[in-house]
């Protein structure tokens, strides 16, 4: 709203009246861009040492998709964070997963959120999964800047489509790409070892409680290998984040079931040290 000398409140701005685009982005980035993550970008030549987010993996199961992430951030050689959650619900149908520099991800995520909701309040209606899909692949773009002074995310979208009633996987590059993938999917510096891992357990018309194992097992593999990511830390019973999407929404797996999944893993280590056959 406007100032009255006064002191009392006048009518909103000229720019919250006028019947526009249905994107939340496309409207602060008109109305206030300095509020946009890409609209402060870094003195030129300057440079810092912010935490990273590191591994995340997805993968089908039969009625919908999992999603799973480290919760270790590290800022060069230390770890700056050994909690941090790195998944998070985009909306009913669908959650993200961030790698890379950890502030701006986080702001991403929190923007595009408002982002889905925005349109549904707006349009009456939910976007389709594609359209969520591409609606974060241009926000990215937009981190374009940020992301040539080495201030890079590079998140993982997943949901439920409605429209074929089956779970899909979105992987993007630095530039904004966007690109559907097939059975799983891993992103983040521990990536190549929780790949290998999906390659070698991951198959079609897996039931949900076996994903989820599986899940969990592709990022004790990705910790055993890759210092930046974090294994399940079974002193401070801190366990990695999975969320599960299917036709009934979005939910998070549960500390207690996630705690079995691990000691079942751990267990399984002490016969098998080399992992996954």
């Amino acid at each position: 709203m406007t100032a009255d000398p006064r002191g009392r409140a006048r009518r909103l701005d000229d720019a919250f009246l006028v019947a526009g685009s249905s994107s939340f982005t496309d409207f602060i980035g008109a109305y206030r861009p300095e509020l946009l993550p890409s609209g402060r970008p870094l003195p030129s030549g300057a440079s810092l040492e912010a935490p990273h987010g590191t591994t995340i993996v997805s993968l089908l199961f039969d009625g919908g998709v999992i999603m799973a992430g480290d919760r270790r951030a590290t800022m060069g050689n230390i770890i700056a964070n050994r909690d941090m959650e790195k998944v998070f619900a985009a909306d009913s149908y669908s959650v993200v997963g961030i790698a890379g520099t950890a502030g701006v991800a986080i702001e991403l995520v929190r923007l595009y959120q408002v982002e889905l909701e925005h349109y549904e309040k707006i349009e009456g209606a939910i976007m389709s999964l594609e359209g969520k899909a591409n609606r974060l692949a241009s926000m990215i773009r937009g981190n374009l800047a940020l992301a040539m002074q080495g201030l890079t995310v590079v998140p993982t979208y997943a949901g439920f489509d409605l429209e074929t009633d089956m779970g899909r996987i979105y992987s993007y590059d630095v530039t904004g790409g966007c690109y559907i993938e097939g059975g799983h999917h891993s992103t983040g510096s521990g990536s190549v070892f929780a790949r290998g891992s999906l390659k070698k357990l991951w198959r079609p018309g897996l039931a949900e409680e076996v994903a989820v194992g599986i899940a969990v097992e592709a990022l004790y593999d990705a910790a055993d290998d890759d210092s930046a990511t974090g294994g399940p830390d079974l002193g401070r019973q801190i366990w990695p984040t999975v969320a599960v999407v299917d036709r009934t929404g979005a939910r998070f797996v549960s500390q207690p079931d996630l705690e079995a999944h691990v000691q079942r893993i751990v267990a399984a280590r002490r016969d098998n040290p080399g992992g996954a056959r």
